[in-house]
C-alpha cells in the first residue's frame, strides 16, 4: 500500500511539474487551454455560458490509490474573478498517469455561486465529456454545470471511485 501511495505521489508531481513549461504564467496557460477547447468546437458554449473555469493542466496518477491536482482561473461574464485548485483522490482498479485540461461551464449565477462558495465537490458519479480537436460539442448542463476534459498526454487504465474537490480564491 505504501508503494502505491509513493507511486501516485511521484507520478502526480511529475505530471503537474510538466505543465506548459517555458515559464508561462497561470493566465497564459489558461488562455492556451481555453483556445484548445475552442478549437475542439466549444467556442459557442464558452461564449454562451454565464461563467466558466479553465484548469489548463491537471496531472493524474494511480496504482490502486490515485490522485490528481491542477490549478486554473474562473471567469464571470468574460472577466477573471479568481483562481481555483482541484484535488482528487480515487481508489480502485487503476494504473498509469495522465495529463489533461478541464473546462467547467456554469449556466447561471446560481451555479457559479455554488462553485465559488466554501468548497465545491463533484461526486463520484459526476461525468465529464472528453473532447477532441475538431469535434463540435455543445454543453449539456446538469444542475447548472457542464464539464469537459481534453487529454494532453499519458495513458491511464481506471475503474475507480472518487470525486473532485475545488477551492476558490477571489481576486
Amino acid at each position: 500500500m505504501r508503494l502505491s501511495l509513493l507511486f501516485v505521489v511521484v507520478l502526480t508531481v511529475i505530471l503537474t511539474g510538466c505543465q506548459s513549461g517555458g515559464g508561462l504564467t497561470l493566465s497564459e496557460e489558461v488562455t492556451i487551454g481555453r483556445d484548445g477547447f475552442r478549437r475542439a468546437g466549444l467556442g459557442k458554449s464558452i461564449d454562451d455560458a454565464y461563467a466558466y473555469a479553465v484548469l489548463p493542466t491537471i496531472g493524474k496518477g494511480g496504482l490502486v490509490i490515485g490522485g490528481a491536482y491542477g490549478e486554473g482561473q474562473v471567469f464571470e461574464q468574460g472577466k477573471v474573478i479568481g483562481t481555483t485548485a482541484m484535488s482528487q483522490g480515487t481508489v480502485g482498479l487503476q494504473l498509469g498517469g495522465q495529463k489533461y485540461r478541464e473546462l467547467i461551464l456554469f449556466q447561471d449565477k446560481k451555479a457559479l455561486d455554488n462553485f465559488t462558495g466554501d468548497t465545491f465537490e463533484f461526486s463520484g458519479n459526476a461525468s465529464a465529456v472528453a473532447v477532441e480537436a475538431g469535434a463540435s460539442t455543445t454543453a449539456d448542463y446538469s444542475n447548472g454545470v457542464a464539464v469537459f476534459t481534453q487529454s494532453l498526454a499519458g495513458l491511464m487504465f481506471e475503474a475507480s471511485i472518487g470525486g473532485q474537490q475545488f477551492t476558490f480564491t477571489r481576486n
